[in-house]
């Protein structure tokens, strides 16, 4: 493995797991009842990689009035039965991990009992934890730097040497915006076939569909 990073920083939905079919027909379905109409692929276009809280001010913004205040806990009630049920980690994602000798950690988007609903319903939260950051230990998420940021700081490292793995363009963004790599994954169901070119145009340094390719990925990105 190529030394030039110090730290691999993971995004979760639709990195680690293939959750975000899931969470935005939920997402869409919850907003429909009240009294908010959205597909879950606008869901997808708008907040694909940003935290609800962020979505949730946007609409409430549109509307002109507040969603009820069991919003959210409908939201995650839902995803939460559903990922028991039926979330899967990303396929070949636990030997990709396996086959990284450096030190990682996760950067999600996601309030904690999501991330660690998702992570140990497929078995990963023990291959990460304590080393899980969610956008609410921060003041604002993805797009913004501060989530990857504080991510680093904890980890101990310099921004500069850490690569992002990602499959927003919000959360593409947020690496670049602090100052670090960036690799756009494009395999998870919710994809498009135009989401690589759009993950790259967003700054991605290299994109890839398998996470069989992350090891050999990771260490030619490095050499650059």
């Amino acid at each position: 493995m190529n030394a030039s990073f110090d730290l691999i920083i993971f995004d979760c939905d639709g990195v680690l797991v293939d959750s975000e079919v899931i969470s935005c027909r939920v997402h869409a379905e919850t907003l429909t009842r009240h009294g908010y109409p959205i597909t879950p692929e606008q869901v997808c276009d708008r907040f694909l990689g940003r935290s609800t809280r962020q979505a949730t001010r946007e609409v409430e913004a549109e509307l002109g009035r507040s969603l009820p205040d069991h919003f959210h806990t409908q939201v995650y009630g839902e995803i939460f039965r559903l990922f028991a049920e039926s979330l899967e980690a990303t396929p070949h994602i636990g030997a990709a991990l396996a086959a990284i000798a450096l030190p990682k950690c996760v950067a999600s988007s996601g309030p904690p009992q999501k991330i660690s609903a998702s992570l140990n319903r497929v078995g990963l939260y023990d291959r990460f934890a304590p080393h899980i950051f969610s956008a609410v230990q921060v003041r604002h998420g993805k797009p913004a730097s501060d989530l990857f940021l504080f991510a680093a700081e904890r980890m101990q490292a310099s921004p500069a040497r850490c690569l992002v793995i990602e499959d927003s363009v919000a959360g593409v963004t947020a690496a670049l915006a602090a100052g670090m790599a960036v690799l756009g994954y494009h395999g998870g169901s919710h994809c498009r076939p135009d989401t690589a070119d759009t993950l790259r145009a967003a700054g991605a340094a290299a994109t890839f569909d398998d996470m069989r390719r992350l090891p050999g990925l990771i260490g030619r990105i490095g050499e650059n």
